[in-house]
């Protein structure tokens, strides 16, 4: 029997086992670095938002992949 690491809800997935919660920790923790990291050098809400765009779009995609091959399907 196969063990799911997420559960679809609605448009996004939702952790039910412990390596999704883990997975899902990771990625929050990884944005809020890099929005921190890019946030104390930037000027204005914009260059925030360009700066940060080019890590948590691959992240979150990646979150997304794995979440959508580890569910049930619908």
């Amino acid at each position: 029997m196969r063990k799911f690491w997420f559960k679809q809800w609605g448009w996004i997935y939702r952790p039910v086992s412990w390596q999704g919660i883990i997975s899902t920790i990771l990625v929050i923790f990884f944005c809020i670095q890099v929005f921190t990291a890019i946030d104390n050098k930037s000027h204005s809400v914009s260059d925030t938002l360009y700066g940060i765009f080019p890590y948590w779009i691959p992240a979150i995609g990646i979150w997304l992949w794995v979440a959508s091959k580890t569910s049930p399907k619908v």
